[in-house]
């Protein structure tokens, strides 16, 4: 804003006047403005500079530091290490491989100077002639650029901060920045980081990755023609590029080589015979290596970032190297079993969607695809009828091949966990990344199916039901709302028997749970999940919840199978232990926190035991069965209708673990009820991943899930059964003078187990069989009793 003071005197008595009298005072002011003094004009044009160099310190704060420039050009990128210390991913800005000044050949030195900035070294930042002679020429119709190789470099490394918009305001921060850059860098120093920060397209950043993809070379290798393709396409990447626009490139490399003629770099005579060569560009596109926990390092990266804005770090520049919870050996267990497992069912997916009934035209489903398709959109605004479009494309096999590949195309997900402390152990977002980015651990949807049954047996015995409580096999008749009525149904007919609600969980009885889920309340059985673990995901409260009709992430049932495997006390997932800087030294530590309390620790174990009978005898019985697992392990498996989705998950003391299979639209199945069930397409995962871990000793086969102590009456009669039958001494002891005993010599150290060898089960007590004789008894006359069964098929809930 301008001040009134500094506007000439006889200018402010005008407008003062008009202020005090508008209508009468108008005239003379402008009659004032037209026959302005000399003494008036100067003052007035010497408000401008003044404006704008108070602009100038005003923007100053809002660039980048100098602090932030050195951490920016001298770049060490976040380390990524596994709980093992293996190296997982790291951080870059781009993808680029710096290289010093020294490696880069001279003759792309040569043509960059030549031809974007001839007096690099001779100007501090600005080049006031060749800024001049732009703006000349832009305000004559042919805009051109003035910037110097460092106003380009500040630009390239704080798009943000100083942006890219044609203003007056983004000419100055740029500016700014430029002198900064120079004020603390050599030249040779700002020539190295412009080469190793300038972009390329392809994803190549830097010289080195533009000599490997336009050229399958090395920056130090690269020849003049190749210096001058490289260095021409900075005027306008898209518009130079070699690969697209051959034409375009040819006549700017040409322009590139006069340049360095004009400037002495190249002989005339030189250029007249290099300019009548061809490209001959040799394009591979770099890709970044994902790296053996790519999903994870993505969500990793995310956090990351917020956390070093809080605390002051860049993730890029300050050498941070982050130590995860992943542990490298399960990570390539979990990897190559989502491979192996993928392949198969790959060629299953293929035999079954080759077939011609299964892929025509004239299918409704492949009609869908075909419309939803982004040709079918371009060919509708190219002026064709639906109809014509659909013909059209329904005939191009091309297309339609293309199209099969991509709906038809098998995904996985994975994720193991430690549940004692949630340290993520495996994390497997895909078949392979670089085909499938998706992350179906943490960003997919998808309905769980009978893996969220365990939720409603959790709410019933939390309730007060017991394992051995039963309920009648016999169709089912929910209600649920307006005149609709849900039917839930088995794969078998029901056979009008009692099944214990243990056996109901075991072999995955959908009438038992809908019957169960009842009893129990679909909101309750919400809330529990919830509390277990189910946080993102929105859970409907209805009866059909059941047996998971609400899409969940794979993440969020892990993480609440990890709750029961921790006694009913749930842990939020932990990807990092520990932060520290480029020297070593300890920024900051994670531990989880205290468990909350989900589940009472009796119900999660009672849970957990009914849990064992689906591996034992129900639906996961081939983890025993064919992968030879003799640890102590529960887990349940999941298929949902039409076999769009498989899960399982196991669990261990030690490593919980769960598998999702399907495709990412679930409209296409494996067009098989073998295949498609959780039992053959998602458990082997699981199984292949566990088997190799057991081997592998990362988890001990012989540790077990133990039983909360008893606590209550159940304790007050047992101890008073063990002083019953215990013999009582014939009379008191004496008291005696303390003896420290001879130390006992210590037995041979007992070798391993073989591979998942069945736990050794203690010697009979007979008191102990005595007592557990006594309670069972006790417990069957309770269960028989009428005041304990409201009526045959009522589980008892107190």
């Amino acid at each position: 804003m301008i001040s009134l003071r500094s506007l000439p005197l006889a200018l402010k008595q005008a407008l003062a006047g008009l202020a005090a009298d508008p209508s009468s005072r108008l005239a003379a002011l402008l009659g004032h403005l037209r026959h302005p003094t000399r003494r008036g004009v100067i003052r007035t044009l010497a408000v401008v500079p003044g404006l704008l160099l108070l602009y100038v310190l005003i923007l100053i704060p809002f660039t980048p530091s100098i602090s932030n420039i050195r951490k920016v050009s001298s770049e060490l990128p976040a380390q990524i290490l596994s709980a093992d210390g293996r190296k997982l991913a790291e951080f870059k800005q781009s993808n680029r491989e710096w290289v010093k000044l020294a490696d880069i050949s001279p003759q792309v030195i040569n043509a960059l100077i030549a031809t974007e900035d001839h007096r690099f070294y001779q100007h501090f930042g600005l080049d006031w002639r060749r800024t001049a002679s732009a703006a000349l020429n832009t305000f004559s119709g042919d805009r051109q650029g003035g910037s110097t190789l460092t106003q380009q470099l500040a630009r390239n490394l704080y798009p943000e901060a100083i942006g890219r918009a044609p203003t007056l305001t983004r000419k100055i921060k740029e500016a700014i920045t430029a002198l900064k850059i120079e004020a603390v860098h050599s030249k040779d120093e700002i020539l190295e980081t412009y080469l190793n920060t300038v972009p390329f397209l392809y994803n190549a950043y830097g010289i080195e990755m533009a000599a490997r993809t336009y050229f399958d070379t090395t920056a130090d290798r690269l020849d003049v023609l190749q210096s001058a393709t490289l260095v021409g396409m900075l005027k306008g990447n898209s518009y130079y590029n070699p690969v697209l626009n051959p034409e375009r490139a040819l006549l700017r490399r040409n322009i590139v080589l006069a340049q360095m003629v004009k400037h002495q770099h190249l002989t005339p005579a030189s250029f007249e015979s290099l300019k009548k060569k061809p490209l001959r560009i040799d394009f591979e596109r770099q890709i970044e290596p994902p790296g053996p926990a790519p999903h994870f390092a993505r969500q990793l990266r995310k956090w990351l970032i917020v956390w070093a804005d809080q605390n002051g770090y860049s993730i890029y520049g300050d050498g941070l190297v982050v130590r995860t919870t992943i542990d490298s050996r399960l990570q390539a267990a979990a990897n190559q079993a989502v491979a192996r497992q993928g392949k198969l069912l790959q060629n299953v997916a293929n035999t079954a969607w080759s077939k011609r009934a299964a892929w025509s035209p004239s299918s409704s489903l492949v009609q869908a695809f075909i419309r939803e398709a982004p040709e079918y959109g371009a060919a509708i605004a190219s002026g064709l009828t639906p109809e014509q479009a659909s013909e059209r494309l329904a005939a191009d096999k091309a297309f339609m091949q293309t199209l099969k590949q991509q709906k038809t195309l098998i995904q996985a997900g994975f994720l193991a966990l430690d549940p004692d402390n949630g340290h993520v152990k495996a994390w497997v977002g895909s078949r392979d990344f670089e085909q499938d980015a998706f992350d179906h651990v943490q960003q997919a949807r998808r309905q769980p199916g009978s893996t969220f049954k365990p939720f409603v047996y959790g709410e019933a015995f939390r309730q007060g039901a017991s394992p051995s409580d039963t309920l009648i096999d016999q169709a089912v008749e929910i209600a649920v709302g307006g005149n609709e009525i849900w039917r839930p149904t088995d794969s078998t007919p029901p056979s009008g028997q009692p099944i214990s609600l243990s056996d109901g969980l075991a072999y995955s009885k959908n009438t038992i749970t809908a019957q169960l889920m009842q009893q129990v309340g679909p909101a309750k059985v919400a809330k529990l999940a919830r509390n277990m673990g189910v946080r993102q995901s929105k859970l409907d409260p209805v009866p059909s919840l059941a047996l998971g009709t609400s899409p969940v992430t794979l993440k969020e049932m892990v993480t609440a199978y990890g709750t029961i495997a921790n006694g009913g006390g749930y842990l939020e997932p932990l990807l990092v232990t520990r932060i520290e800087d480029r020297d070593g030294r300890v920024i900051e530590e994670f531990s989880p926190e205290e468990p909350a309390r989900a589940l009472p620790r009796s119900v999660a174990y009672t849970l957990l035991d009914s849990m064992r009978g689906v591996i034992d005898r129900g639906t996961g019985s081939s983890i025993r069965s064919r992968y030879g697992i003799r640890a102590d392990v529960a887990g349940k498996t999941g298929t949902t209708q039409d076999n769009a989705d498989g899960w399982f998950i196991l669990m261990h003391r030690q490593l919980v673990a769960g598998a999702w299979v399907g495709f990412n639209d679930n409209r296409v199945t494996l067009r098989s009820d073998y295949w498609g069930q959780g039992a053959h397409s998602a458990l082997p995962i699981v199984g292949d991943f566990f088997a190799g871990a057991l081997r592998s000793r990362l988890i001990d086969p012989r540790i077990r899930f133990a039983a909360p102590e008893e606590s209550g009456l159940f304790k007050t009669v047992k101890d008073w059964v063990l002083n019953l039958f215990s013999p009582k001494p014939e009379s008191e002891p004496k008291p005696q003078r303390a003896v420290k005993p001879p130390p006992k010599p210590q037995p041979p150290a007992e070798p391993a187990p073989p591979l998942d060898a069945p736990p050794v089960e203690p010697p009979v007590d007979p008191l102990q069989e005595k007592i557990d004789q006594i309670m069972a008894e006790g417990k069957k006359d309770k269960d028989d009793s009428p005041s304990s069964n409201q009526g045959v098929g009522t589980p008892s809930l107190r």
